[in-house]
C-alpha cells in the first residue's frame, strides 16, 4: 500500500516542479494529468463491470451493469 502512495508522492512533486518552471504551460500539464487519470479509472471500472456482467446470471443484475457500462461509455465519450 505505502509503494502506491510514494509513487503518487513522487508525481505530484515532480508536478509541482513543473509548475515553478512554467506556470502557464504546467497548468495544462497538470489538467491532462487530471483527465488522464480520470479515464484511467473509468477504463477500470469498464473492465471490471465487463468481468461481472459475463458472471451475472440475475436479469436484473445484468440490467444493473449494463446501465452502469453505459454511464461509463458516455463519460470517456466526453472526455474525448
Amino acid at each position: 500500500m505505502a509503494r502506491g502512495w510514494d509513487s503518487k508522492d513522487v508525481e505530484s512533486q515532480v508536478a509541482s516542479r513543473e509548475n515553478m518552471a512554467a506556470p502557464g504551460k504546467a497548468q495544462k500539464a497538470q489538467d491532462q494529468l487530471e483527465k488522464d487519470r480520470e479515464r484511467a479509472n473509468i477504463e477500470l471500472s469498464r473492465k471490471h463491470i465487463l468481468n461481472d456482467l459475463e458472471t451475472a446470471t440475475h436479469p436484473n443484475h445484468k440490467k444493473t451493469l449494463e446501465a452502469a457500462l453505459a454511464h461509463l461509455d458516455q463519460k470517456l465519450e466526453q472526455l474525448k
